[in-house]
């Protein structure tokens, strides 16, 4: 295993080597790409969903709330085309209360959690909305998976690419300055969904963007049978709320130790603490790699349909989460009521609580500097 990461590593810096670069941006669709009405947010703002496919019959539909990803079609071993995502058929899925839990969404802008929904930066205090158990989650009440982006189109040497816009002003959801925020989605012709944020601000924040796929890679049933692999030596162990401890823990001789080929639910009802507090898998792996660099986070395969996805970022962490919180009162696509571990999330990210925790990689971002990240959803099928 050793060696084929050591491969895709090599081919991963190739990837990078050869950026997304745009053909030129119109009001006219590139092409590849249709565009369709998705009906009107509650307080009447309009949404559109674009169809993105490749030359290989590859398929992913975005729409402008929340950047959502609502279908993407992939091969199996067979060639036939199968959606590997969790979502709703409606947009009013997406917007009612209590919305879905973050179904295919841009997070922003802090991924996962800050403990207590507060934190300092330059002296003050900013007080987040304290969404989840006394904590905020995923940007707040409405972080960046709840409001409706600008978009535009472009052809890239690469496949069809969505450009999609937001300015978070000073003060959204807590936090201090103007954000001002891009993530190109890009359907490579290497059956690729490639996401490039970039962000810039006026006044000194903190900022940690992700996306939040919920993957099935059998299209149906559990997600149990799937095989994960994630170059990790240690995961940041978690409080009752899930917010770090602070010290690492190394998943050497634990339920968290997927550097070897393991199947999701091998060992996902082991007597262990951190496990009982997911309950399940919903924990922060510290991947082994150089800051910033392109690199493998995770590799996923699932026996039946064949299917194979790795999970490519520039970012320090990968939160991995089973699927733990689904129950069966939400009923997705074509009426599959999504039980527990019905998908799986790999979250590119920097650590939750970051703000809060000087030991962490910084998420500050600063006037002048441009906050990056790129994460890589690459599909193929095992030989």
């Amino acid at each position: 295993m050793k060696n084929m990461i050591g491969r895709i590593m090599a081919v991963g810096a190739g990837v990078l080597a050869a950026s997304v670069v745009g053909c030129g941006t119109t009001g006219a669709l590139a092409q590849n790409v249709t565009k369709a009405a998705f009906g009107k947010t509650p307080d009447g703002q309009a949404v559109d969903v674009y169809t993105l496919k490749n030359s290989k019959g590859a398929e992913a539909r975005i729409m402008t709330f929340g950047g959502v990803v609502l279908s993407l079609k992939m091969p199996d071993k067979s060639g036939n085309f199968g959606d590997v995502v969790l979502g709703c058929d409606k947009l009013e899925d997406y917007t009612k209360t209590p919305p879905p839990p973050y179904f295919g969404a841009l997070i922003g802008r802090y991924g996962n959690r800050i403990g207590k929904a507060t934190f300092t930066l330059d002296g003050q205090t900013y007080q987040l909305a304290a969404n989840n158990n006394g904590n905020t989650l995923h940007g707040g009440n409405k972080g960046f998976d709840k409001v409706v982006w600008t978009a535009a189109t472009k052809d890239t040497p690469h496949g069809p690419q969505l450009v999609l816009n937001y300015t978070s002003k000073d003060g959204e959801e807590g936090y201090p300055g103007t954000l001002k925020v891009t993530a190109n989605y890009t359907l490579t012709d290497n059956n690729e969904l490639r996401i490039d944020f970039t962000a810039t601000t006026d006044k000194d924040t903190v900022v940690n963007l992700t996306h939040h796929s919920y993957f099935n890679l059998a299209g149906k049933g559990d997600i149990l049978g799937h095989v994960v692999t994630i170059p990790a030596d240690n995961i940041t162990p978690v409080d009752a709320g899930l917010i770090p401890l602070g010290p690492l823990q190394s998943v050497e001789g634990t339920p968290f130790d997927f550097r070897k080929p393991t199947a999701i639910g091998a060992r996902i009802d082991a007597d262990n603490a951190q496990l009982k507090l997911g309950p399940g898998y919903d924990h922060n792996w510290v991947i082994v790699k150089k800051t910033g660099e392109l690199s493998l986070m995770a590799h996923v395969s699932e026996p039946a349909s064949g299917r194979v996805m790795e999970v490519w970022s520039t970012e320090p962490a990968l939160q991995f989460y089973s699927g733990n919180f689904l129950d069966g009162t939400i009923t997705g696509k074509g009426g599959w009521a999504y039980q527990k571990h019905a998908a799986f999330c790999m979250e590119p990210q920097h650590y939750p609580d970051s703000p809060n925790k000087p030991q962490y990689p910084t998420t500050e971002l600063k006037p002048g500097q441009t906050y990056k990240n790129t994460i890589i959803y690459r599909f193929s099928v095992q030989p």
